[in-house]
């Protein structure tokens, strides 16, 4: 039950946020300062894949997994920018703490097959 919880969580946040990379300028500005303009497109469909796959995956175990591991990479990617870009704390958590989250639902995934 708290897995699912948070699987699916996840996987609207993600869809949310992921949808945001194509309709907010704030996200552009954002990707301009980090000097990876020319991937936002990308990242923001990584991450609507991420979230697609983690809802597929209740029904296709594998799609759970490769969601799961490929968002918290991705998410372990956006940490270390942030890192790099000395970002604050609070800045830098979000991105940390969704690489996590998505860690533990695909370690936990993992372990049910």
């Amino acid at each position: 039950m708290l897995l699912n919880t948070l699987i699916i969580c996840s996987a609207v946040s993600f869809l949310f946020y992921g949808s945001s990379f194509f309709v907010n300028s704030a996200m552009k500005k954002e990707f301009q300062r980090y000097g990876l303009d020319q991937f936002r497109g990308f990242i923001g469909f990584l991450q609507l894949l991420g979230g697609a796959g983690l809802l597929v995956g209740f029904a296709w175990r594998p799609a759970m997994i490769i969601a799961s591991g490929g968002l918290s990479l991705l998410m372990l990617m956006g940490f270390g920018i942030r890192l790099k870009m000395k970002d604050g704390f609070w800045e830098s958590m979000p991105s940390f703490i969704f690489m996590l989250l998505n860690l533990y639902i695909c370690v936990h995934t993992i372990g049910l097959k």
